[in-house]
């Protein structure tokens, strides 16, 4: 029988689970699927889960129970069997022979290893000892909105028992480790007929024999404090206090988050550039707009796993909502003195609280922005971290809201916060991750990637780190090539770049999903090949507009955000050999390339000092895979040559000096080096073309 609840998502699917048979391991990654598949149970890397299971011990051939638990920094919601950790179970109790108290915590962690079973295991994670020190076969702990919010409370230890009575345990907050798995131990052992435990300021433990009593027993738990929560934000009426400021209505708040983006990303990008995420939801809204605002934001969130994601506290900005964001000198000269008091304040925080051992200090600016009446910012290394940042913050949104009902919001203090913050454990959590690609932290938009050389050109810069914004007239090209990037690596925006209007559309895309721009490609155009005679006037403006009159939009446009941003960036013109060699039928054609080149030199000029590099990319002779060889282009090129159309791949390519054929992926490749390597090039031009000598530049 399915059973029924309103404030989780019920998720078991028996066909799966029966095709899963007698695996009790298959059976415990479904389970932590199906949990982090909701975030009102557990957000992107939070909560843990395991089994234990009876297995041949490959040394002495006897029956021995092995814990399988989520390796660190992994995630249930997308957990395999290679991010979960094995190990002996009775070792892992036997641990508490040795162990010396609080102080030994790390040492305990490195002991770990020592308990390992599955020599293919992931590293342990710190909360393997409150898994293992439990006799349940199958174990969850989770961060549910609901949960913290009652941990969180103002007498959450009283709140719980009035909740479920005597069948939830409760323990005081305390660092995950080894002890807080003795003290789980300890609260099993004096209320041995407990459904789950209750953590301070943290989240929930609760089990079952199987997998499937398990997940059962964790929504149960969640749906019971839910209602709870529901009760009593039902009998208050008024949630935060009331409203204190209306929101704007949804365009004006898009055109506001669009606008500030940029220069809120500069700002924050003072240490290392940042990607930006933006969220507008009711649930943000009702926070940001709320009477508490002022009172709970700088409180700053609860369970560790919020803070470590979002800072100790956001930064509420103190700009109306009716704010004129167009005078970019204006809104920085209020903004700066805002974010300067902030990173004083991490300072403060991080050397009042920091001992022999901690870390250095990391960036000090925020990850959250709060903008009343628009919405929240979120601003971190990457879209997704971006992204779960924001996630984390709504769950922390959630927690206030639930703890004021219930009672009174409780945060942890912030010596706790920074120990948790800057615990040589998280650091070497940090130092394991890998290392940042080329183009990590940037953002590139692309003219003409539905297709052909721009989007080889997007498949590069992505897959060197960047995101992506794809624009193209073609929509159903644009949603196909989307289609074909990772979640949370692009975008997309129909462009005609000989319309000053859609280049801005593009550009606030750009700008709402990714914080801003550093990098333009304008590989859009097409190829008109006639005599002069047979050239007409619409030929003509047809390749000015696009390739000459588009530059000149999409680099006044870019110049713009860069302002802005104060980041600097890269502009890349793809421009033809045609623009330095004189052919037959090619006038509009080579005319149109040859002001590209020379458009290249002069924005390089002017915008050196805005720190924006200008180059141009020369193809010739891409045939393969390039758009503009498709139709008439093609048959003109083979007409003014005297050959065929099938011919022209091995014409072009024996008349260059290497005898190579050229690829949209050899463009794509021009681009990278000129915007990941040449950082001290501009107005310069490379010449993709096998070796063309007439079109060499000097």
């Amino acid at each position: 029988m399915i059973k029924k609840y309103k404030h989780v998502n019920y998720l078991w699917d028996e066909k799966k689970a029966k095709s899963l048979g007698d695996d009790q391991i298959a059976l415990f990654l479904y389970r932590s699927n199906i949990l982090g598949a909701d975030l009102r149970i557990t957000n992107y890397g939070g909560g843990n889960t395991s089994c234990k299971t009876i297995e041949k011990d490959p040394l002495t051939n006897e029956d021995v129970e092995i814990m399988w638990i989520k390796g660190s920094g992994g995630d249930i919601g997308t957990l395999t069997r290679s991010g979960i950790a094995g190990l002996y179970t009775k070792r892992l109790r036997d641990l508490k022979k040795v162990y010396q108290g609080i102080n030994d915590e790390d040492r305990m962690v490195s002991l770990f290893n020592h308990c390992i079973f599955d020599l293919n295991s992931k590293a342990p994670s710190i909360d393997t000892p409150l898994h293992g020190l439990l006799p349940f076969a199958h174990i969850d702990h989770l961060h549910p909105d609901a949960l913290i919010a009652v941990a969180a409370a103002k007498d959450s230890e009283k709140v719980t028992k009035e909740i479920w009575g005597d069948t939830m345990g409760w323990v005081p907050w305390q660092r995950p480790g080894f002890d807080l798995g003795l003290q789980l131990e300890k609260c099993l052992n004096e209320n041995p007929g407990i459904r789950g435990i209750v953590l301070g300021n943290h989240g929930v433990f609760t089990w079952g024999n199987t997998s499937y009593e398990s997940y059962i027993n964790s929504l149960d738990v969640i749906e019971k404090a839910s209602e709870f929560i529901e009760q009593k934000i039902n009998k208050k009426g008024s949630i935060f206090s009331g409203k204190k400021t209306d929101s704007l209505p949804k365009d004006q708040r898009l055109e506001k988050a669009a606008q500030i983006m940029p220069i809120l990303r500069g700002l924050c990008s003072s240490e290392q550039r940042m990607i930006g995420h933006f969220s507008d939801s009711e649930t943000v809204l009702e926070f940001i707009n709320s009477n508490d605002l002022q009172r709970l934001a700088p409180m700053g969130t609860s369970c560790p796993d919020h803070f470590l994601r979002t800072k100790i506290q956001p930064l509420v900005l103190k700009l109306s909502k009716e704010e004129d964001l167009t005078n970019t000198e204006a809104l920085l000269e209020k903004l700066k003195p805002e974010f300067n008091q902030y990173r004083k304040e991490y300072t403060n925080y991080y050397y009042t609280c920091k001992n022999d051992s901690s870390p250095a200090m990391r960036d000090p600016n925020p990850v959250i922005i709060i903008y009343p009446g628009v919405g929240m910012f979120s601003f971190a290394k990457n879209k997704q971290t971006a992204r779960v940042a924001n996630e984390f913050y709504v769950n922390a949104i959630n927690v206030m809201r639930g703890a004021e009902a219930i009672t009174e919001y409780t945060s942890l203090p912030r010596q706790e916060a920074f120990n948790i913050e800057y615990w040589l454990l998280e650091e070497a959590k940090l130092q394991r991750m890998p290392k940042e690609k080329p183009l990590s932290r940037k953002v590139a938009l692309i003219t003409g990637a539905g297709g052909g050389i721009g989007k080889a050109i997007a498949d590069k810069l992505a897959a060197e780190g960047a995101n992506v914004v794809l624009t193209d007239i073609n929509e159903e090209s644009l949603i196909a090539a989307n289609n074909t990037y990772p979640n949370d690596t692009s975008t997309y925006a129909v462009c005609d770049v000989t319309n000053p209007n859609s280049i801005a559309s593009a550009y606030k895309k750009a700008c709402l999903s990714f914080g801003g721009i550093d990098i333009i490609v304008h590989s859009a155009g097409l190829a008109i090949s006639k005599p002069l005679n047979d050239t007409t006037e619409k030929d003509w403006d047809i390749l000015q507009n696009i390739l000459v009159k588009g530059q000149f939009n999409l680099a006044k446009k870019f110049s713009c955000i860069n302002k802005k941003q104060g980041l600097g960036g890269d502009f890349i013109s793809i421009a033809s050999k045609n623009g330095l060699v004189a052919g037959p039928n090619n006038v509009a054609y080579g005319t149109a390339k040859a002001a590209q080149q020379h458009m290249v030199r002069l924005l390089a000029s002017e915008m050196a000092k805005e720190k924006v590099r200008v180059n141009t990319v020369n193809p010739d002779g891409v045939i393969i895979g390039s758009k503009i060889w498709q139709g008439a282009w093609a048959e003109g090129r083979a007409k003014a040559n005297n050959i065929t159309i099938e011919e022209l791949p091995a014409f072009y390519a024996k008349r260059n000096l290497l005898n190579e054929i050229i690829t949209p992926q050899d463009i794509a490749n021009g681009v990278f080096t000129l915007v990941a390597i040449l950082n001290k090039s501009t107005g310069n031009i490379i010449n993709i073309d096998g070796g063309m000598a007439n079109a060499f530049v000097r």
